[in-house]
């Protein structure tokens, strides 16, 4: 039996994903035994109606032997946290556990199990104002997809529970492990923890005319590619003038001042990801030169390319990033060329 013993803590109204998309990875990785535990054993009901079995129960299941604890979120986490056998058990298994995790609003029931006292955290970012108005004695911080503080990591919510499983693995096994298993699972990218809740993609206005579409698709497609106005309005088959106004109107910003998110987020990724110079990156991301993606990054990250690698580009250290949240360059960025 492996030493590597991963228990999920559910309950009524979990949030499914949060279970069995960190399932799957540990799964996949293949040097896991993973183990659900919740208030009784049996069929919990998550907050979709899926019916999950839980193999053990709070009351016959010992605390001690637990390598890595997860605790999932979900609508029902405000009355598990309520449910005080449950949070007696968490902190007992917490105790003992070489690694404690949360996905989502699990965070609460860890600090409820007082697992979190002084620590830095994250969640879902609909739940950041709560939980910070509830636990004064956490820090939160919920831009990045998921925090590590020590020996206690937090995510953001869903999807964001695989992107830290696949660094616990990574911890565990090794980068290659982790990569492999992303690609078994056929994951689009596996995302460092320091990538905001907030990027581009989850939060911009969607194009709602086909030519604008053309535009955002160009972009997205190359972010190192010209994507100057003239080149933006032959992908959209408008004039200068006309895509400047459309997309403006439909997106919430100029063409250059999306270009310019873009570009950071696609370098942001290449930092984390890859051995890449810093100048090889600034030039492949649309930026011309090393000295253009610093300032970009200072204005925008509040931290120079070289650091924010060296803060994100490793699981097996602590994680202090700067504020990665800012609003897209204001409408005065509007003139200037992409």
């Amino acid at each position: 039996m492996t030493d590597r013993r991963v228990v999920f803590v559910v309950f009524d109204d979990f949030q499914p994903l949060d279970l069995t998309g960190p399932h799957e990875v540990f799964h996949n990785a293949g040097e896991y035994a993973c183990d659900v535990v919740a208030p009784r054993a049996g069929p919990v009901r998550s907050a979709s109606g899926l019916l999950v079995h839980a193999g053990h129960g709070v009351a016959d299941l010992d605390p001690a032997g637990t390598d890595t604890l997860v605790v999932v979120g979900g609508q029902g986490v405000d009355r598990a946290r309520e449910d005080a056998e449950l949070v007696a058990w968490v902190a007992a298994a917490a105790a003992g556990a070489r690694r404690v995790a949360s996905v989502c609003s699990g965070v609460f029931l860890l600090a409820a199990a007082g697992v979190l006292d002084g620590r830095r955290v994250t969640t879902h970012w609909a739940r950041e104002d709560q939980l910070a108005r509830e636990h004064p004695e956490v820090r939160v911080d919920c831009d990045p997809i998921f925090v590590r503080d020590g020996r206690v990591w937090t995510s953001a919510g869903v999807t964001a529970g695989m992107d830290l499983a696949l660094a616990l693995v990574e911890d565990d096994l090794g980068r290659d492990v982790a990569h492999e298993v992303a690609r078994r699972l056929v994951l689009f990218l596996r995302r460092p923890g320091g990538q905001s809740q907030f990027s581009v993609a989850l939060w911009s206005r969607q194009p709602a005319t086909d030519p604008v579409r053309a535009a955002v698709t160009a972009i997205h497609a190359d972010p190192g590619a010209r994507h100057d106005i003239a080149g933006l309005a032959a992908h959209a088959g408008l004039s200068p003038r006309h895509l400047q106004r459309r997309f403006t109107a439909e997106m919430g910003a100029p063409p250059a001042a999306y270009v310019e998110r873009v570009r950071v987020e696609a370098a942001q990724r290449a930092l984390t990801d890859g051995d890449e110079p810093v100048e090889a990156i600034a030039r492949r991301c649309g930026f011309a030169t090393a000295e253009t993606l610093r300032r970009t990054f200072h204005r925008r990250l509040g931290v120079a390319p070289s650091d924010y690698r060296a803060r994100f580009r490793s699981t097996a250290e602590p994680l202090e990033p700067p504020a990665l949240r800012g609003p897209l360059p204001d409408s005065a960025e509007e003139g200037r060329t992409a």
